[in-house]
């Protein structure tokens, strides 16, 4: 749904979103998300703030009545905060407002956002684990410094050792996160094979990444 869009639209969406909550529950879907910018050019912080808790609460209270939960993604890097006004972007900022909009609502943790966003697996041992919703992982160029890190240019899980994609996910087993994985690698390489041979990189990445993590 567009809950960024218009306030007719967005009140159209989430007529449809109890359709497709009753749909996720029936099939045994019960994990959504959204990304959270971490910019604006129209509001400021504070106004950003109560603007996502009122569109996205009714979002999470209809999510709530299926059996539902909603993942909030922060955006780490440092080379997206070039609009008008920054935006929530860590970690912290992203409970303290999911808190705020539901008791459904929980992180999808990128291990490129946490580490854009200086954030460490330290943090991440921190959670419990119904506190994240979902997960991403991925790399990140080697000899970039972090704040120069741009972010459609990543790389697949352990593929730079950049990110302790290992640790991380030692995290997440140690907090009993139980909930899917899923490399976002938003690499050209990757892009440039044919499917079949991206889908086999893609999946000896993450299996060497378990293998690292003693998971699998």
């Amino acid at each position: 749904m567009n809950w960024y869009g218009v306030e007719a639209q967005w009140n159209e969406d989430l007529g449809w979103l109890r359709r497709y909550a009753s749909l996720a529950r029936d099939i045994g879907a019960l994990r959504t998300t959204v990304v959270v910018l971490p910019f604006s050019d129209e509001l400021t912080y504070e106004e950003n703030y109560r603007f996502h808790i009122d569109r996205l609460r009714p979002c999470a209270d209809v999510l709530q009545e299926y059996g539902c939960a909603l993942g909030l993604e922060f955006i780490g890097p440092k080379t997206l905060r070039t609009r008008k006004y920054d935006f929530l972007y860590t970690m912290a900022e992203a409970l303290k407002i999911g808190s705020e909009i539901g008791g459904n609502v929980g992180l999808l943790l990128d291990l490129w956002h946490l580490y854009t966003s200086h954030g460490s697996n330290e943090d991440v041992r921190r959670l419990s684990g119904n506190q994240v919703v979902s997960v991403h992982v991925n790399d990140a160029p080697a000899g970039v410094a972090v704040d120069e890190q741009i972010d459609s240019i990543r790389c697949l899980p352990g593929e730079t050792g950049v990110l302790d994609i290992a640790d991380f996910l030692e995290a997440l087993r140690v907090i009993g996160y139980d909930g899917p994985v899923t490399a976002e690698p938003f690499s050209k390489r990757v892009n440039e094979m044919p499917q079949t041979e991206a889908l086999v990189a893609t999946s000896a990445s993450m299996t060497q990444a378990w293998m690292a993590a003693g998971l699998a």
